[in-house]
This record gives C-alpha cells, structure tokens and sequence, in this order.
C-alpha cells in the first residue's frame, strides 16, 4: 500500500511540479502552482440555475420511493448484517445499493443506529467492504449505486467513459440529473429505515464521491455532517484546462469532437459544478485535497471548500498526494469527524 501511493505521488509531482510559475493554461491563463489556493475559478451561475434546481428537487418528490431490502445472508458477518437495497430515483429508475446494519444495538433514539450515505468513485463499482467498515464502527451504512453502475445500469448505461458526457449539450438530459438524484435519494432511503436516527445522518465520499457528498449535502438539510475527498465534478471549467487526464479529458474529447457545442457543453457545466452547489452546505464539513493530485487538481480542491457555506468547515490538503488525497492518514479523521458531529461515542466508551 505504501510503495504504491509513493508511486502515485511520484507520478503526479512529475505532472504537477510545485512550482511552475510563468506557466499558462489551455485558455491562455498565466498562474502558478505553487499557489493552488489562489488560483480561484471560472465556474458561473447560470441564470436560471435555482429554478432548475427547484424544478428538479419538486418533481423528485413525487416519484414514490419504494424502498425495499432483501438479507443477504452469505455477505454478512456475526457483527454485521448485510442487505441489498433498492429504491425509486429520477424518471422511475430503481437504484440499488448494499446496506449495511451492525448487529449490536444501537445507542441512538430508541435503540436506533446513527447512519452514513456512502457515495462511489466514477469508474469504480459501490464497495460493499466500506459499508461493512462503517457498521463495524457503530453506523448504519447506505452504499449508493447511482444509475449506470452495476446493479442500477438495466436501463441507462452509458459507460465509462461515457457518463460524463452523455448529453452534454442539454443540461436538462444531461446524465448526471438523474445521478445527483439517486445521491439525494439514498438519505431518503435512509430515513425509511426504522432503527436509523433520523437525527444523525452523515455522508462521505471520494472522487467522484466527494463530489456527490457536496452535493447531497447541499440539498439535503437532514445531513448533519459530510467529509468529501479529493472532490471531483467541482471547478469543471478549470479542472479541463489544468489536467489531461481522465476522466476529465473526456469533456475535452468531446469538446473536440463536437466544437460547435462548446458554448452549451460548458454552459451545463456550470449547472451541475459542485462549486454552485456547495454555498448550501450548511452542515460541519471536513474536506481533504491531494496537492499533486493529477486527477482533480486541487486548485479545485481549494475553490470548493472556499465555495462551502458552512460556518464549520475543515480543509486537510496533503502535501505530496496525488489522488489518493492522504487516503490513510485521513480516514481516522473521517471517522472521528462523524463520531463528533452525529454525537457518536466507541464502543466501551
């Protein structure tokens, strides 16, 4: 585990030196990486950007959730019972996710379980062995698998890559719309549980999931704490000029492949950034950054914590991490950040 993050650092620190002063972006933007809290960003409001949202928010309320679980008695373990779930989103698609309960009683309201939404990466597939870590540790545990990945992709699959650009042109069939519902839905799944506190409801994620963690934050007000990782669909507009990689190289791809869309391309952007959304946060919120990360640059990083609305936010940008964003030494510090702020004591304690 060591030697392969110290040589995922050393390939990041070759793409993103510390210091590159004089150096310019693709649009031609002098700046400097030695200073990626200074960077700011290029992401705009478009004009009708809260109607659309509201209009979204309204319309998700009157889809039936639906909710369903059926144990899975060959992946749980004596401490920890697993289900597989599933759930009404956007457009009527169901939406799947593992479930995951400890077996101990819960030290909430009435014997109930503080609970955690777990959000996935983009390319990687909802791990069941994160949801099992969080009941193990006293928590009842959704791990969200948002339309297209396994299990939720019978009906829309665009691949990877493909999701980040499906539909592109229109914000209003743009593929992550329904995404961003499926992440919004899963503490309505959690709220339909009888032995989870309604009160103590947190949600975290890296990647992709730390993007997702804004998000659901953002609109869902019974989210007391979130710990977004290395957070991706966040400063998309300047993610695109500061990386070559994938996935964000895929925008790229296409904005190549289809010049003439540019302008309404980077318009849905702007919809969907996690940057617009996050002046909602207003739950604690405890972000961590990898300061060579090649993946999601963290002069995005910087611009979203920036952006959050919340009075109690915490940043941890890790010097020499790439995309890992200091994965180890900052998990502990995800754990205690629920256990403060979902009123969590250990077991024994």
């Amino acid at each position: 585990m060591v030697t392969s993050q110290a040589a995922e650092a050393a390939e990041a620190a070759q793409l993103f030196p510390a210091s590159r002063a004089g150096a310019i972006d693709r649009e031609g933007r002098p700046y400097d990486r030695s200073d990626p809290a200074g960077y700011g960003t290029s992401v705009r409001t478009p004009e009708d950007y809260d109607a659309f949202w509201q209009e979204t928010w309204d319309r998700l309320q009157g889809i039936p959730l639906a909710p369903e679980v059926q144990p899975v008695p060959q992946r749980s373990t004596p401490d920890v019972d697993v289900y597989e779930g599933h759930y009404t989103s956007w457009e009527g698609l169901r939406i799947a996710c593992w479930y995951c309960v400890p077996r101990a009683p819960g030290r909430g309201l009435n014997g109930r379980h503080p609970a955690i939404a777990f959000t996935p990466g983009y390319v990687s597939e909802p791990p069941l062995g994160t949801g099992k870590e969080w009941a193990r540790a006293g928590f009842a545990c959704v791990v969200v698998a948002p339309r297209g990945k396994l299990r939720s992709n019978a009906v829309f699959n665009p691949g990877y890559p493909g999701l980040l650009t499906h539909n592109l042109a229109d914000h209003q069939t743009y593929g992550y719309r329904g995404f961003y519902c499926d992440a919004w839905r899963s503490i309505d799944f959690l709220l339909s549980r009888p032995e989870v506190d309604p009160e103590r409801i947190g949600v975290t994620g890296s990647s992709q999931g730390g993007g997702l963690t804004v998000v659901t934050a953002a609109w869902r007000r019974e989210v007391k704490a979130a710990c977004p990782g290395a957070p991706y669909l966040c400063g998309m507009h300047d993610a695109i000029n500061l990386t070559h990689t994938y996935p964000y190289e895929e925008i790229n791809d296409y904005l190549r492949t289809y010049p003439e869309r540019r302008e309404a391309a980077l318009r849905t952007l702007d919809f969907y950034d996690g940057i617009n959304m996050a002046p909602r946060v207003r739950c604690p919120t405890l972000v961590n950054i990898g300061l060579v990360d090649p993946t999601c640059p963290p002069e995005t990083g910087y611009a979203v914590f920036q952006a959050i609305g919340a009075a109690e936010k915490e940043l941890c940008a890790y010097p020499g991490e790439g995309h890992s964003a200091g994965r180890a030494e900052h998990a502990p510090k995800i754990e205690a950040w629920m256990r403060r702020h979902l009123d969590v004591q250990r077991a024994g304690e």
